[in-house]
Parts: C-alpha cells; sequence; structure tokens
C-alpha cells in the first residue's frame, strides 16, 4: 500500500475520531483501499478502533504514537 495513503489518512483522523467513509472523503483515499490502510496503521499501533464489537460504524483516532509521528512528520506544526 502507497505510504502516501498512510500518510492522507493519518491527517485526515487528526485530532477527531472517524469513521472509514469519513476518512476517505477528509483523505481523498478510495474507499477500497481505506481497509488495508486501517489496518496497516492499525498494526504499526498507530491508529486504533475505539469500538472492536461493531460490526458497522467503526471509529477509529490516532493512538498517542500515532500523534507524536504525524507531528514530527509535519515538522512540529500541530
Amino acid at each position: 500500500m502507497n505510504s502516501s495513503y498512510r500518510m492522507r489518512v493519518l491527517e485526515a483522523i487528526g485530532d477527531d475520531i472517524m469513521m472509514p467513509h469519513r476518512i476517505a472523503i477528509k483523505s481523498n483515499v478510495l474507499n477500497n483501499h481505506i481497509s488495508t490502510t486501517l489496518r496497516q496503521l492499525r498494526e504499526k499501533g498507530l491508529v486504533e478502533l475505539i469500538n472492536p464489537e461493531m460490526p458497522r460504524g467503526r471509529l477509529y483516532r490516532l493512538t498517542d504514537e500515532g500523534k507524536r509521528i504525524l507531528n514530527e512528520i509535519k515538522g512540529g506544526k500541530l
């Protein structure tokens, strides 16, 4: 998966809690790539699923590590 997708997803989520469809719109990443990208970010400990019991309407947010990485990549501008 393209690392620019991962970066765009991190930026799209930022300090928010979001559903995948909204992340796709805000990040301009196609819906069919969002699941894979979110899974990769979860595996790296940068994103967390906050309602894993829900089969639909899943909510994601950045972990503290995800926020740190995003801030570092953006040059401390967050």
